[in-house]
């Protein structure tokens, strides 16, 4: 720091200033201090600065599980939104029957600052304590001990199953989420009111796990009961992989996408639109949601921030394609 410090002629503690992302540098002196960074091939010591600052620049990441489509993109979107401003990132997965308690235990043992729980491990984040971690919670209900932010799934929901009706269907039928996840239980009580507001009856829905097989495991059963009952079907899938299960039960059946069953989903996947036919599906801002995790971890690690009383939640799209 004192060779960039010489070669850019200012003090070291611009230079600090400049490695910490302060706002309070001149864009000019900034320019050169990076410039004599560039030349030097300097680059700041993590593991120094965390004894002196006694922060390691690090944040947490807590799943159930990667292999989720969804589970995946947040954790991209997390990761590009933690090194934008400087930040690395640890990841621990709990598996079927990983224990939250341990996995902060984990992340204090590792120096992290803060920590991400996503999705599916939301639900086990209210019965562990998370002292000495600043915690933001994907998709959970409001708790006085850490930050929650989400999607507002109730309302996709229930703009997926109103596109469906407007088609004119009588109802929709629900391929559903696994009955422990938050973010499924909001996407079920959407799709109930938007039926509700029409007067429409609620059919039992069939439970998934989000992954594609279990939608089509789903669709036949759904397809099986109909037997020869006339009339096109409508299906809201909790998740566009459930939904291409749905898709490939219909095929299977020898039936018509959308003309005999319409399909909607839930997330918009990067391939969504390649489905055979594409995916009409409710589209989540997952890198917005990234960017709003981190930025929320950093600033109760440090400005000490508090808990926002409303839980700030993104609004979905629907993006109609030829499915429905």
């Amino acid at each position: 720091m004192a060779s960039v410090a010489a070669r850019a002629g200012v003090s070291g503690q611009t230079v600090s200033r400049v490695v910490n992302g302060s706002s309070h540098v001149d864009p000019a002196t900034r320019a050169r201090v990076e410039q004599a960074m560039a030349v030097l091939g300097y680059r700041p010591h993590r593991a120094a600065r965390a004894l002196r600052t006694g922060r390691s620049h690090t944040i947490g990441v807590i799943a159930q599980t990667l292999a989720t489509v969804g589970n995946s993109r947040m954790l991209q979107a997390v990761a590009e939104a933690a090194a934008r401003r400087g930040y690395a990132l640890t990841v621990v997965t709990l598996g079927a029957d990983g224990r939250i308690a341990e996995a902060f235990g984990r992340l204090l043992e590792q120096g992290a600052d803060g920590a991400i729980v996503l999705n599916e491990a939301s639900a086990l984040a209210a019965d562990a304590d998370p002292s000495g971690l600043a915690l933001v919670v994907l998709d959970s209900a409001p708790d006085p001990r850490f930050g929650v932010i989400g999607t507002d799934h109730a309302e996709g929901a229930r703009l997926a199953t109103a596109h469906l009706l407007a088609r004119g269907h009588r109802t929709v039928l629900h391929v559903a989420g696994p009955r422990a996840s938050f973010a499924a239980a909001m996407r079920e009580r959407g799709w109930r009111a938007a039926l509700d507001a029409a007067g429409a009856v609620a059919p039992e829905p069939v439970r998934g796990d989000w992954s594609a097989r279990s939608g089509h495991a789903a669709a036949r059963g759904i397809l099986r009961r109909r037997g020869g009952e006339a009339g096109p079907v409508a299906i809201f899938a909790a998740n566009d992989q459930m939904a291409l299960g749905v898709l490939r039960a219909v095929a299977e059946s020898g039936l018509r996408v959308p003309d005999d069953v319409a399909v909607v989903g839930f997330d918009d996947v990067d391939d969504a639109a390649e489905f055979l036919p594409p995916l009409t599906t409710v589209r989540q801002d997952f890198d917005a949601l990234g960017d709003l995790a981190v930025r929320q971890v950093i600033v109760r690690v440090e400005e000490g921030g508090s808990v926002p009383a409303d839980p700030p939640l993104l609004l979905p799209m629907l993006v109609v394609r030829e499915s429905s």
